[in-house]
């Protein structure tokens, strides 16, 4: 058989392990809350300080 065939006959028959424990839980770590952010920067603020960042890494 070439690289790549597809033999049906090594798909059947598979013993596979379905043990439920070892199963990962994606939501065993969900959290409900909120999030607030606190600072008295606007906007313009935050911006220029970005561009005055930017121009320091330039240098």
């Amino acid at each position: 058989m070439g690289f790549g065939s597809y033999d049906e006959s090594e798909q059947k028959d598979q013993d596979v392990d379905t043990d439920e424990d070892d199963a990962v839980n994606v939501h065993e770590n969900d959290h409900d809350g909120d999030v607030s952010i606190e600072g008295d920067a606007d906007t313009d603020d935050l911006v220029g300080r970005l561009s005055e960042m930017r121009d320091d890494d330039e240098e």
